[in-house]
């Protein structure tokens, strides 16, 4: 019988492991977890909902869904599409329902049914629980090679141009799926491969803002733009003010499109929010309307945006609480229409909430067959979820993206095993 290691029992892994208990029952399959259950990731998702997936309306090219790793997802989604995945849960007793956002959650709200049917498709899995992986090794001639190699240069002993099998952790399998998720702390696992590695950054996280003025008005949620002074990098969303500085999907969009950038420059820099989300002569021609309907009302009571949000950005375009609109004039309508579309913020850090900890890098995927997710100098040796350098924006993209390469490397393992 032959047999599958896979490591980590986060969304990517068990996903794979299901499929291959349900289509290839033939194949044993052993789940290697360090923590101490699994998919405990999965459970706390979405708040505790678990966002599976999203229906893409509005994405216009992959790379806005996924910054880093459009080309694989390309043709892993042509694999195993976000339709395939609310046919799959609902076919699993997960039925799911759309949201206004574009977001598809369980029906039920609760992501502990997503885990439980994974659960029920992986039995006959033997999930080994606390059992972190220290070390993988391609097994030529029944020798294991634990020796370093530099990179990309690996000895032609194990060089491997047939299908060789592994050790893990000193146990032979004839295939080994890394699925172990993000990694802050790198892979050591995997440096005697000689894999080009990226090195991982944060990709998803909340920017602080030491602003008194800005968190005053904690709470509120505008659609808006936000933007990196200097930079092309920019988003567009609902906009959450924080008692740190700003979050919501916005924020979360820029940190993902910016998250090499913002780690090299130590999560500093301006925040440009435009809060009409419009050009600047867009809101000069909503401003010099207003002014013409209302002449003789004070600006401060003719909100356009909600009124804390208002007040507090007439204030930073030094305009008086009394004053008309009649008697704004070009200065300050000049003024107000700088602040409306470029209000800018001194970014301090980043804030992070634990459960959502998303990262960029990881293998690198040059290092991939990116049609079967194989290793190119390991047949054998298989990669899915963000394991690989391959993360999305906030919205059920990330987990898609466990599914759909989960499902490619279980086909692929399956279609290699009857070869």
């Amino acid at each position: 019988m032959k047999r599958v290691a896979i490591i980590g029992a986060g969304a990517a892994g068990c996903f794979c492991a299901a499929l291959l208990r349900e289509h290839a029952p033939e194949l044993a399959v052993t789940v290697f977890e360090g923590g101490n259950r699994p998919m405990a990731k999965l459970a706390i998702t979405g708040g505790g909902r678990c966002n599976l997936t999203n229906d893409f309306q509005g994405i216009r090219s992959l790379a806005q869904a996924y910054p880093r790793g459009e080309r694989v997802m390309k043709r892993a989604l042509k694999a195993f599409s976000q339709e395939d995945t609310i046919a799959w849960f609902t076919a699993h007793g997960v039925p799911c329902v759309l949201q206004e956002d574009h977001c598809w959650f369980p029906q039920s709200q609760d992501a502990m049914d997503v885990v439980r049917a994974l659960q029920r498709a992986m039995k006959g899995a033997d999930v080994r629980l606390k059992t972190p992986v220290i070390s993988i090794g391609p097994a030529a001639d029944g020798i294991y090679f634990s020796q370093r190699f530099a990179k990309n240069q690996i000895p032609s002993a194990i060089a491997m141009p047939t299908r060789n099998s592994f050790y893990v952790n000193d146990e032979e399998f004839d295939y080994v799926v890394v699925t172990t998720g993000g990694a802050p702390k790198g892979l050591p696992f995997l440096e005697d491969l000689g894999l080009e590695l990226v090195p991982p950054v944060p990709s998803l996280f909340t920017f602080n803002i030491n602003d008194a003025g800005l968190k005053a008005l904690m709470g509120l949620v505008v659609e808006a733009s936000v933007s990196l002074a200097g930079t092309a990098f920019k988003a567009q969303g609902p906009l959450l003010i924080t008692d740190w500085g700003l979050s919501g999907p916005a924020t979360l969009k820029l940190s993902s499109y910016a998250a090499r950038h913002l780690a090299e420059t130590g999560y500093t820099g301006t925040v440009l929010v435009n809060w009409l989300d419009s050009s600047e002569e867009s809101a000069r021609d909503a401003l010099q309307e207003t002014a013409a309907r209302n002449p003789q009302k004070l600006v401060s009571s003719t909100h356009l945006l909600p009124s804390r949000l208002w007040n507090h950005l007439l204030a930073k375009a030094g305009l008086r609480e009394d004053l008309r609109w009649a008697e704004l004039g070009s200065k300050g309508l000049n003024r107000l229409t700088a602040v409306l579309t470029g209000d800018s913020y001194p970014l301090t850090g980043k804030s992070r909430f634990r459960e959502e900890f998303v990262t960029a890098g990881g293998v690198a995927l040059s290092n991939i067959q990116l049609n079967t997710l194989e290793a190119r100098q390991y047949p054998g040796l298989y990669f899915a979820g963000e394991v690989l350098d391959i993360d999305a924006i906030t919205g059920g993209f990330n987990l898609q993206a466990a599914w759909s390469t989960g499902y490619v490397c279980a086909t692929s393992i399956m279609k290699s095993s009857v070869e």
